[in-house]
């Protein structure tokens, strides 16, 4: 199967809490929805799962969740 391109989220800040940023990329339909997906172990961060819904994700950070890759940057 071929994954879709990666989806490219330009920053507003220094940092997006990961629950917001599954919202705001698409991949959850809602806050609480990114929150459920982090803590089902869902969602990886450069390569490592992560289990903080609220993990502070930067520019220059790759958020991967249900085979999409959010590539964060400034």
């Amino acid at each position: 199967m071929n994954n879709p391109d990666p989806i490219q989220f330009k920053l507003n800040g220094e940092y997006v809490p990961l629950c917001d940023l599954l919202k705001l990329a698409g991949i959850a339909d809602s806050g609480g929805r990114g929150k459920a997906m982090v803590a089902a172990g869902e969602v990886t961060v450069d390569g490592q799962p992560e289990a903080r819904k609220t993990a502070k994700i930067r520019a220059g950070q790759r958020v991967e969740c249900q085979g999409r890759v959010i590539v964060v940057t400034e």
